[in-house]
Formats: C-alpha cells, sequence, structure tokens
C-alpha cells in the first residue's frame, strides 16, 4: 500500500532555543557532547548480542567500537516506570512512579534529572521523541508525560505510523494497540515514518548544536507495538526462519503464578500466529536499526564521534514467547534484561563484552562522570564508568528490578535481585511466592530451585541481600 509523505511535526522552545543553542560558550568547548539514544521495547534480540536471525549492523558497529553490558537490567518493566528512574537516577520505590499515569514529580518535585543537571553545567539540551514516557500509538506527536524542566528544545515527530493506524492488524483485538500483538506491513520510505522524521530531526540538531556542547536525547519508537516497518525489513525474515522458544514440557509448574501477568499462555494463539508477530518485531528492529546508522553517520560525518559519548539502550526487554509470555511487566530475564552500549570518550575498552550486573540507574552518575560534571546528587546508581575502561573489573552491586500486581487493595509487589549467577525473586515478600534461578546452570530460567535443598544457604543470603535493598554489595 502507498502512503502520502508526512510532514514533521515538532515543538519547539524558540526563546530558550536561541539563548541556549548558540554557538559555543568559553571555556566548555572540551567538554563532551551526550547523544542519549533510548529504543522502546527493544531487548537483546540483536546480532551483537548473538541473535542468530535478528540483522543489527548499525547498533553492532556502535557495539564494536565500544563496551557491550550483557548483564544491564531495567529497574521496572514498564515505559514510565522506567524511564523515571533512569531519568532521575531514583530506583522506582524513590519516584514512586508504578505504572503509566503518575508524573515522577509527583513525589520529586524539586529532582534534577539528567538533562538538567547537564544544561546547569552549560550544555544545550535537546529531546527528539520520546525520553520520558507517552503512549504508543495514540500519543505519538504529542508530548505526553514528557518533563519539560528538562528540556531546553523538544521536538515530537509525527508519521504515515500513526496516520494509518486503523490498518494495523491486531492478533489479540481484546487489547488496545499499545499493549496487544499488532503489526502492519508498509511501503514507503523510511522518512514517512514517525521514526524516520525524528532521526531526521535528530541529524538536523546535531548541525545546530555541533559548536558547543550539547546533551541530544533520540527517543525511537520501535519496535513497541503495533510494530511498523516496510515490506523490505519482512522480506530480510522469511517465515521459515523465525523459531519459537522450545522449552520442556512443565517446567512452569514450579513458578509462583504471580510471575506471570494473568493471561493465557501465548494469548492462546497458535504458532503461526506468534511467528508472523515475531517476524513483525524484527522487521521493526532492524527498521530502528536503519534509522540509528543515519544517526550515527552524520556524527561521524561532522567529525563529532570522537568527541561524542553515546548511550544506547532499551527502556526494557520484551518476551516473545519464553514461558509462555509475551510483552513485558514480568522479571523473566526477557522482560528485566536490556542492551545496553556505550562507546565515545572515556570508553576506552573497544568492542568490549561486561559481564558484570548493572542497571540503568547507573547511566545518571555514569555520563556525569565521562563528562567530567560533578557526581549528581541523590543519585542511586554507580558509575559504571570503571567498567568502560575495564569491563572484568571488580564490581560487587547487584541488579534490582520490580513490578506490581493486581488493583487497589489487593496490588503487589514482586522484587528481584541478580548476581552474577542467581536470580532471587520474592513475590508479595515471599507470601506468594519466590523463585531462584542458577545461571550458570540454567541460563534460560527453565527450573525454579527457590525450595531445593540442594542450594544450602543460598536462598536464605539472597532474601537478606534484597531485603536490604538496592546499593548493598553482594
Amino acid at each position: 500500500m502507498a502512503f502520502p509523505r508526512m510532514a514533521a511535526r515538532g515543538v519547539l522552545l524558540p526563546a530558550l532555543a536561541a539563548l541556549c543553542l548558540c554557538p559555543s560558550a568559553a571555556g566548555q568547548g572540551s567538554r563532551p557532547n551526550v547523544l542519549f539514544i533510548a529504543v522502546d521495547d527493544l531487548n537483546t534480540a540483536l546480532g551483537c548480542y548473538g541473535h542468530p536471525v535478528v540483522r543489527s549492523p548499525s547498533i553492532d558497529r556502535l557495539a564494536g567500537r565500544g563496551v557491550r553490558f550483557d548483564r544491564a537490567y531495567c529497574q521496572f518493566p514498564l515505559c514510565n516506570p522506567s524511564r523515571a528512574s533512569f531519568m532521575t537516577g531514583r530506583h522506582p520505590d524513590t519516584t514512586s512512579v508504578l505504572d503509566n499515569a503518575r508524573h515522577f514529580r509527583e513525589r520529586l518535585p524539586d529532582v534534577i534529572t539528567i538533562p538538567q543537571h547537564f544544561a546547569r553545567h552549560g550544555y544545550a539540551t535537546a529531546r527528539v521523541g520520546k525520553i520520558y514516557h507517552y503512549g504508543v500509538p495514540g500519543q505519538i506527536g504529542t508530548s505526553g508525560l514528557d518533563d519539560a524542566p528538562s528540556w531546553q528544545r523538544v521536538f515530537n515527530p509525527r508519521g504515515m505510523d500513526r496516520e494509518q493506524q486503523h490498518l494495523v492488524l491486531n492478533f489479540t483485538p481484546q487489547i488496545q494497540l499499545g499493549g496487544a500483538l499488532s503489526w502492519l506491513e508498509t511501503e514507503g520510505v523510511d522518512q514517512e515514518q514517525t521514526d524516520g522524521i525524528g532521526a531526521t530531526e535528530v541529524v538536523r540538531l546535531l548541525e545546530e548544536m555541533r559548536d558547543r556542547p550539547f546533551f541530544l536525547a533520540a527517543g525511537f519508537y520501535r519496535p513497541h507495538v503495533p510494530c511498523v516497518a516496510d515490506r523490505r525489513y519482512f522480506d530480510l525474515y522469511p517465515p521459515e526462519s523465525i523459531r519459537l522458544p522450545d522449552e520442556p514440557p512443565g517446567h512452569l509448574d514450579a513458578i509462583p503464578a504471580a510471575a506471570f501477568t494473568g493471561r493465557a499462555p501465548n494469548y492462546g494463539l497458535d504458532p503461526a500466529a506468534l511467528r508472523t508477530f515475531t517476524r513483525a518485531y524484527f522487521a521493526s528492529i532492524t527498521f530502528v536499526d536503519g534509522q540509528i546508522a543515519r544517526v550515527l553517520a552524520a556524527l561521524e560525518r561532522m567529525g563529532l564521534a570522537e568527541r561524542t559519548v553515546v548511550v544506547l539502550f532499551g527502556d526494557h526487554g520484551w518476551l516473545l514467547g519464553e514461558h509462555g509470555q509475551w510483552q513485558k511487566m514480568s522479571l523473566f530475564e526477557q522482560s528485566a534484561r536490556v542492551p545496553l552500549v556505550a562507546a565515545g570518550p572515556g570508553v576506552t575498552a573497544r568492542g568490549a563484552a561486561c559481564g558484570r550486573t548493572v542497571e540503568l540507574v547507573d547511566l545518571y552518575p555514569t555520563l556525569a562522570e565521562l563528562c567530567g560534571l560533578p557526581a549528581p546528587e541523590g543519585a542511586e546508581g554507580a558509575s559504571l564508568a570503571p567498567l568502560l575502561r575495564a569491563p572484568q573489573a571488580a564490581w560487587d552491586r547487584p541488579a534490582f528490578t520490580q513490578v506490581t500486581r493486581g488493583q487497589g487493595a489487593g496490588r503487589f509487589q514482586g522484587r528481584s535481585l541478580r548476581t552474577e549467577r542467581y536470580r532471587y525473586t520474592e513475590w508479595a515478600g515471599g507470601e506468594r511466592g519466590a523463585e531462584l534461578y542458577d545461571y550458570r546452570t540454567d541460563p534460560r530460567e527453565l527450573r525454579n530451585r527457590a525450595g531445593d535443598p540442594a542450594l544450602a544457604g543460598e536462598p536464605e543470603t539472597l532474601h537478606r541481600l534484597l531485603r536490604r535493598g538496592p546499593g548493598a554489595p553482594a
């Protein structure tokens, strides 16, 4: 199907832009820039993470000149809580953001976010696309739950994927598009899509801001559902190349009911539909990788690559049928684990992989240190700068992830901690069950060993560490 060309739509703060995007301020020119790339609902189905099918050449190249974190985790596997957490450097219990409706400034009205911290030290700050939360696809083209104090300039792209929303195919019509297994194969050019329009604006801002230190945040929408991509990207994934998870029968029996999202396994869909949707998810990843390629090529062309810290990550993971589950809001590995790649000034280990357990909340202090800024006050993460120099350096911090279940008075939480060897989870403080997986022997989390006497005192040790909370050494 053919689509009309879409004009980019944005919101500009012209007065602040004129004040803050002028040529370089005295004494600021030697500071590194930051290109902060957040990809919505991106899991680790990437070539650089060893995926056998997915094509992600631009992200792979970025990893090749920097550090790839193999054990990076979000703090809450849902868009708004995760984004509020990493943008403030606080864990969800501090922000009190546990759903997609609450703004973090309700609890923390005076908190200084990452871009605010950079702006206070002479940086120009700008956002293109989704960095804070807003609903996809309904709020594409708006600012949603954005945080105005964070930016001097903002741009909200809106493309043909939003305009042609009525054409989307939904395998789970009982669920709204933003949470459904929904997809669309299109025809046209990338620059007509929301993410293509966003990439064009990021490139334009790089040109405009190149003469002074900048913090430029690029928020891409895909592969968030509905998964929309041109036919060319679908053609990269022949249907016969798509495989669903192969897991032993009965392995779910030992896992607490709270661990699941409450829906029937695989939504009750047949394997053909599940493979079709998975193909769309993969096509969307390759599409967005192509937009990231345009941005990174512009960075190189302008001579900015060697003086710009680039950090690229997913806001949380995404299940593709593991344990019969799809999407997010789960503490299983594929939902909590995120891709995280960093390159540029201060990243002296190139093409390296880091197996330490790290958190997205660590981004704030890391970027501050790499750019020579003071450590942010109140931030609860730890700088990853030592691991960017020596990925196998000593590191004793576990990663914490939490999620909610239930409604109203019946609401409760699941809390996980991950060390390099174990994932330990308690539901409602253990009242609704516990999980323990040994990644050394069970990286796919197929055997819950929470009640296994062979592990001796390990569950109690992990229980105490979980109760002590974030920041406690393993």
